[in-house]
């Protein structure tokens, strides 16, 4: 049975406004293995917890501590998932997966570019983390959807790096590109409009629907080594709403790494 590493990063030290994400895994995992759903992804194909090895989660002492945890994880066998945590998690991840799989594309969803080169003084931020694995040349394309929040210092940073921004305004899955080499997903929650995800820490109105979500992932013709999903805030939650999509999307994700193992 082909196999998926799952891993927790319970990490909200980053957040610029409010905390809440570091909780957002085991919500998520209670979510995925709710009994008011079934383990099936849209494909047809059963993503049954046997499919993860779940190594659990870490709460960091220091921010690098996540990259160290992330190495020792990776297995070269095996594609990579990763529940956040704020998205400062994406760069210490990315940096451990890169160093083993080599040269990937990044397909980032969300409702801002995470490109500043400092935020409130902290080049770690999770405002930042873009800008972090480019200036580093960490992946050789950076593809973002659902961005509405541009400020001039990100487009700036979006034009120094070439990153194809794909805004949320009217969307459609025709403006994706083809990529041509593997890919790495992540997946801010906050890329939804808050209709359809109110447990997030910054609600952007104008955002994506879920539908929108599931066939960007669906859309994905490369193989799709490794992904995340971060800023989901149970705290702010509504009925376990947005830990639900949150389950749902971990099944089509792993649905699509599956299908290219």
């Amino acid at each position: 049975m082909q196999k998926i590493v799952l891993q927790g990063i319970a990490y909200d030290d980053k957040s610029s406004y409010l905390r809440g994400t570091a909780k957002a895994p085991p919500v998520i995992r209670e979510s995925y293995r709710s009994i008011s759903a079934n383990y099936y992804a849209e494909n047809g194909m059963e993503i049954l917890p046997e499919i993860f090895e779940d190594v659990g989660d870490i709460t960091p002492n220091q921010y690098f501590d996540i990259e160290d945890f992330t190495k020792s994880n990776l297995n070269k066998k095996f594609r990579l998932i990763t529940l956040g945590g704020d998205h400062s998690i994406t760069y210490p991840v990315f940096r451990a997966f890169q160093n083993q799989k080599g040269p990937v594309d990044i397909l980032h969803i969300d409702a801002h570019a995470d490109l500043y080169n400092e935020f409130g003084g902290d080049p770690y931020s999770h405002a930042c983390p873009f800008a972090r694995i480019m200036e580093e040349g960490l992946a050789s394309r950076l593809v973002q959807v659902g961005i509405r929040t541009m400020t001039r210092h990100q487009q700036e940073q979006a034009d120094r790096f070439s990153s194809e921004v794909i805004p949320s305004a009217g969307f459609s899955t025709a403006a994706l590109p083809e990529f041509k080499n593997p890919l790495y997903l992540s997946l801010d929650m906050d890329a939804l409009d808050p209709a359809y995800a109110p447990g997030i820490s910054h609600y952007e109105p104008g955002g994506l629907t879920s539908r929108q979500v599931i066939d960007i992932i669906q859309h994905i013709n490369m193989p799709l080594l490794g992904a995340d999903i971060v800023e989901y805030n149970p705290t702010r939650d509504i009925n376990q709403m947005t830990g639900m999509l949150c389950a749902k999307f971990l099944k089509e994700i792993s649905a699509k790494m599956l299908e290219f193992a």
